[in-house]
């Protein structure tokens, strides 16, 4: 560690998350920054969640209850592309045109509409694939991994390189939606479906989905379907809740239905919406910052291993850091869990 960093003092805008001292080679923990939010279906912004969250990072103090001197964790922030935000600028002005075509009732695709759809699958992909390089090379390296989003799609990309690492493992999805449809709006890596890709994975033996309460009948069949699929609806979640059974037991049972591999995938509408109200796709109902940080812990305590996590939908405001301010303390408590 830098002789000059002052863990009480001011925070340093020194490029790294938290204004922490050190590079990407030194690091132990690395998250890699993905500025995309072109299949949004209703609200953008969360493709400058990463800078948004970079920026009001050094606004955290570093005191943890549960670790000594969390500060001396080597954590770091992968550079931000300057590239795939211009690349996600372009086409996102295509897919809200393509989405409001579709949005007036059409059903037939135009060879215009055909020809974005099409664009938008491809540099999808190759995102993916970029991106899961970068991952590959890290963990090839004895890193470990996160990933913020942007939109909650670009998980996948982590998702994806773990399976290849780990023969099996469970996910531990905190989030508003199921994000569970089958190529929505046609677009094949959606936000919307995440999971749907995610659970073609053997490797993938638990989905354990906690807050959902926006949902449709298709995702529900599925989950009705796959064994695999454990939803703790946040409907249920405040019945019990309202009835009297404390929030420990609670979470003790929703991570009794994970293996000892768990991933973590945090889209921040999985929180009640006042906590960031500009994430594209809000939903009234959801978890207190304080909830979802008590279920990460019970999960550390229970002595299973994190493999990895995303955080994804933050969307910053344009008048205040709030979003930011939030999204990065939960990176924060994310990054943290990994040590």
């Amino acid at each position: 560690m830098s002789n000059d960093f002052d863990p009480n003092g001011v925070g340093v805008k020194n490029g790294n998350v938290f204004g922490l001292p050190y590079s990407e080679e030194e690091s132990d923990i690395v998250v890699i920054p993905v500025p995309w939010d072109v299949t949004a279906s209703y609200g953008k912004g969360a493709a400058e969640g990463p800078s948004a969250i970079l920026e009001a990072s050094t606004q955290i103090d570093y005191f943890h209850p549960e670790i000594d001197k969390p500060w001396e964790v080597k954590m770091c922030l992968s550079e931000i592309s300057s590239e795939w935000k211009q690349i996600n600028n372009n086409l996102g002005a295509k897919s809200i045109d393509y989405v409001d075509y579709l949005e007036q009732g059409n059903t037939e695709l135009t060879n215009k509409y055909q020809s974005v759809l099409d664009e938008i699958n491809e540099a999808s992909f190759v995102l993916k694939e970029l991106v899961k390089q970068k991952v590959n090379s890290l963990l090839n390296n004895n890193k470990k991994v996160g990933l913020l989003g942007g939109e909650h799609s670009t998980a996948l990309s982590l998702i994806e390189a773990l399976s290849e690492k780990y023969d099996d493992f469970g996910v531990l999805q905190i989030d508003a939606h199921a994000d569970l449809r089958k190529a929505y709006e046609g677009f094949t890596y959606s936000h919307a479906s995440i999971f749907y890709n995610a659970i073609q994975l053997p490797q993938i033996t638990s989905l354990v989905q906690v807050g959902i309460r926006d949902i449709c009948e298709e995702e529900v069949s599925l989950i009705n379907k796959d064994d695999r699929i454990h939803t703790f609806y946040n409907h249920h979640l405040s019945q019990l809740k309202f009835g009297g059974k404390n929030w420990k037991l609670i979470c003790e049972d929703i991570v009794s239905k994970l293996p000892q591999n768990v991933y973590i995938s945090f889209d921040i509408d999985g929180l009640l919406p006042y906590y960031c109200p500009n994430t594209g796709t809000p939903v009234p109902g959801g978890l207190e910052f304080d909830e979802a940080i008590y279920l990460l812990n019970v999960l550390k305590q229970s002595g299973k291993n994190i493999i990895g996590f995303d955080l994804c939908e933050v969307a910053p405001d344009s008048q205040t850091e709030w979003d930011a301010n939030v999204g990065a303390r939960m990176l924060w408590q994310l990054m943290l869990l990994l040590k």
